[in-house]
């Protein structure tokens, strides 16, 4: 990546990809580009005014899905897309199943039936590339995003391919993640993020308790909330593809990845085991700095963004590229669909 420059709230700006012209599509309807040469999602724009969107993805779903598998996603761009319903019908075109937002970690808002705010996170806050649902038991293979008003400044989706990251990791450490896998720790009821009630969609404890069990959870009731534990593989093997690739929420969740202000005032108002979420090695012990130092550095490298156009429409393998949010200046409304789930048991051992 080239070098970045500072943006409002101290985060990163970060580099713009440049369209270069591959290839046709077979159908000659529609012209594929790559953002970079070898990285990040194809473009693809149609050729000629009027291309019913719904109607060509629904005739070519298989080739849409082999351009995914390939380069990790699709960005659509010029169709005409710009309503709610047209976003959700383009997901039903492409995808057989809805995907539930399952022990959620940063706030969003539903839209309308299985649409949502891709985040309501402050916009001067940078949100670290992840996996969504890596942490949990069940997750969407496929994600979807859409355009309906695009920042003024930054706000950018920027997406890294989890194969590369993966690779580059030092085999010493990935030997440690492959062998210990990773601990996630969250509370709630703290006054910080979500309640448990919020989380499992109950106010029973007794069910909160079930799904738990159910799930490789163990809780912990406080006097004012719930504390849960549970470990998770580092990385998998992607189910189509065959591809490793780096797959967890362990950067992302861990204390250290946060803005330095928002750590500070975490750790000096409560106790590390009381943060709304933290990571650490399977076995509890904690993962070393240079470690984490290592990771969010080939998060970094492997980044690939784009501005956003009114009407993109952005289709993401879940498990073969991590997206993150850029921060942004005016008004920003990206809309999010999930699709496809997966669960652990459905993948073949990652050895």
């Amino acid at each position: 990546m080239t070098s970045s420059d500072d943006q409002p709230g101290g985060a990163r700006r970060l580099p713009i990809a440049r369209r270069k012209t591959v290839q046709m599509a077979a159908t000659e309807l529609v012209t594929t580009a790559r953002l970079e040469p070898g990285r990040g999602p194809l473009v693809v724009t149609p050729t000629v005014e009027g291309v019913n969107f719904l109607e060509w993805a629904s005739g070519n779903r298989a080739q849409l899905e082999g351009w995914v598998l390939e380069h990790g996603g699709v960005l659509m761009r010029g169709f005409n897309l710009r309503t709610v319903d047209e976003f959700e019908q383009a997901i039903r075109a492409t995808a057989d199943r809805w995907a539930e937002y399952r022990e959620p970690a940063t706030p969003r808002s539903q839209v309308s039936g299985n649409i949502y705010t891709s985040t309501d996170y402050p916009a001067a806050q940078r949100i670290f590339l992840h996996n969504e649902n890596s942490h949990t038991e069940s997750w969407p293979m496929k994600l979807y995003f859409f355009c309906m008003v695009a920042a003024q400044q930054g706000g950018e989706t920027p997406i890294a391919d989890c194969r590369a990251i993966y690779q580059a990791i030092d085999p010493a450490v990935r030997e440690a993640f492959a062998r210990k896998k990773i601990m996630y720790v969250r509370n709630f009821g703290d006054g910080l993020g979500y309640t448990w009630q919020q989380v499992f969609k109950t106010e029973d404890r007794a069910e909160v308790e079930a799904y738990c069990h159910a799930n490789g959870i163990v809780p912990e009731w406080k006097p004012n909330g719930l504390r849960v534990r549970y470990v998770r593989p580092a990385m998998a093997r992607h189910p189509r593809t065959g591809a490793m690739v780096w797959f967890n929420h362990g950067t992302f969740f861990h204390i250290s990845t946060q803005e330095p202000a928002i750590r500070e005032a975490l750790l000096a108002s409560m106790a590390e085991e009381d943060l709304p979420y933290n990571t650490y090695y399977g076995d509890g012990s904690p993962i070393e700095p240079e470690v984490l130092e290592h990771l969010r550095a080939l998060y970094d490298r492997e980044m690939v963004a784009f501005p956003w156009q009114v009407g993109d429409l952005l289709m993401l393998d879940n498990m073969l590229v991590a997206h993150g949010r850029s921060s942004f200046v005016g008004p920003r409304r990206i809309l999010v669909g999930m699709a496809e789930p997966c669960h652990w048991d459905d993948l073949a051992p990652a050895a």
